[in-house]
C-alpha cells in the first residue's frame, strides 16, 4: 500500500495506492473528494507520439502497457519514466474521475462527489489508428464492472 506523501503546508492526503478488483493496483479515496476537486497530476516523461509507439509496441502484446497519455498532436506523457502514482487510476466505462488538460498538463478531477474507500477511475477512451478491428476489444478488454461497461477501455467507433 502507498499513500500519497504530502510536506508541510500541503493539501491532507487524498488517496492511497493499493490491489485493485479492477486491474492490478488502483488509486483509492481517503477522504471525502468533491465534485470539480483537481486531485493529482498526471506526470512523466514528454515525448513524440511517434517515440511512444516505438516503446509500447501494442500489437505486439496481448496486454498493452497504457501509460502514455496523448497531451496534444505532438506530445504524450509517457507516465512509466519518471512518473507517479496518476498510472495507477484505473479505467471504467462509468468513471467518477475525468482527465483534463490544462495548458499542456493532465489533471485527473472529481466528477462527482467521491466517498473514502471509493476507488478512483477515468474513462481512459483509447483511440487507435486506422479502421476498427474486433480483436482490438479483447486485446484492450475492460473489466470496470459497471453496468454500463462496453466490454473495452477503446473509445467505440463513431
Amino acid at each position: 500500500m502507498t499513500k500519497a506523501k504530502s510536506k508541510p503546508g500541503d493539501a491532507p492526503v487524498l488517496f492511497e495506492v493499493r490491489q485493485s478488483s479492477i486491474h492490478g493496483r488502483g488509486v483509492f479515496a481517503l477522504k471525502r473528494i468533491s465534485k470539480g476537486q483537481r486531485i493529482i497530476e498526471y506526470l512523466g516523461e514528454r515525448i513524440t507520439p511517434e517515440e511512444g509507439e516505438a516503446r509500447y509496441d501494442d500489437d505486439a502484446s496481448d496486454h498493452p502497457h497504457v501509460l502514455l497519455f496523448t497531451v496534444d498532436e505532438t506530445t504524450v506523457i509517457d507516465g512509466g519514466v519518471n512518473g507517479n502514482e496518476a498510472i495507477y487510476v484505473n479505467h471504467s466505462c462509468a468513471p467518477n474521475c475525468e482527465a483534463v488538460n490544462d495548458d499542456g498538463h493532465i489533471f485527473i478531477e472529481a466528477l462527482r462527489t467521491i466517498k473514502p474507500g471509493d476507488e478512483l477511475t477515468f474513462d481512459y477512451a483509447l483511440e487507435r489508428p486506422g479502421e476498427f478491428q474486433m480483436e482490438w476489444k479483447e486485446q484492450y478488454l475492460c473489466r470496470c464492472g459497471a453496468r454500463t461497461c462496453r466490454g473495452t477501455m477503446l473509445a467505440l467507433p463513431k
